[in-house]
């Protein structure tokens, strides 16, 4: 896509990428509060008018894609597979959302362990990711409901939504106190999905981390 684009758009989205890559890395090593707009620009050797060209806010920089993954993962329940189960589904959303966060072209697939954990750990992006989710469950719940009229209805499609949400967040939180690395963070939360969707029945023994990460 990118060979597809003019001088101008590749200038802008190569400046766009290093800026977010500058921030992230700036938030690693100084702390998230601490960091500011005028040291992000400085290393990337622009002005902070043109930060603002591109980015709102500085919370904005780790959440561009917000919207564009929110409509990735609608089309997994907007176009099920054939025989799909409303589980299956669930499970499948995850994994397409994860995937979405890693192919995210703004940064370097190096620094997503870094944004994950910014986002766990920092009050203000919990708090801004708090609010994205709780405006997109309205959404995939109604998106659920039309997919499976027949297992679902208003409530239960609200309810199960907010477990899902609600189990994939707590056990990130979870694993990151606990000290995981960040390469088991998709098996934690795709255990997590399993957990919300089936219940206890997929809880499985409690163990070291190969077994809380391989169910």
């Amino acid at each position: 896509m990118t060979s597809e684009l003019g001088l101008r758009e590749r200038k802008k989205l190569r400046t766009r990428r290093a800026l977010v890559a500058a921030a992230v890395r700036l938030f690693d090593e100084k702390g998230y509060e601490q960091t500011t707009v005028d040291e992000i620009a400085a290393a990337v050797d622009v002005s902070a008018r043109t930060f603002f060209s591109y980015f709102g806010t500085k919370e904005d920089v780790l959440f561009m894609q917000a919207e564009a993954r929110g409509e990735r993962i609608l089309e997994v329940v907007d176009h099920p597979l054939p025989g799909e189960s409303l589980e299956d589904v669930l499970i499948r959303l995850y994994e397409a959302d994860v995937q979405a966060f890693v192919d995210d072209d703004d940064l370097d697939v190096a620094l997503s362990p870094v944004r994950t954990r910014l986002m766990l750990t920092e009050p203000a992006l919990r708090a801004r990711a708090m609010r994205l989710t709780a405006e997109a469950q309205p959404r995939l719940a109604g998106a659920l409901l039309r997919a499976f009229p027949d297992r679902l209805d208003v409530i239960s499609a609200a309810a199960l939504v907010g477990s899902f949400f609600g189990a994939i967040a707590a056990a990130g939180i979870a694993a990151h106190e606990q000290g995981y690395p960040a390469d088991q963070m998709l098996e934690i939360g795709r255990r997590a999905t399993k957990i919300a969707v089936y219940g206890v029945a997929a809880l499985g023994p409690p163990g070291d981390s190969q077994n809380a990460t391989a169910r």
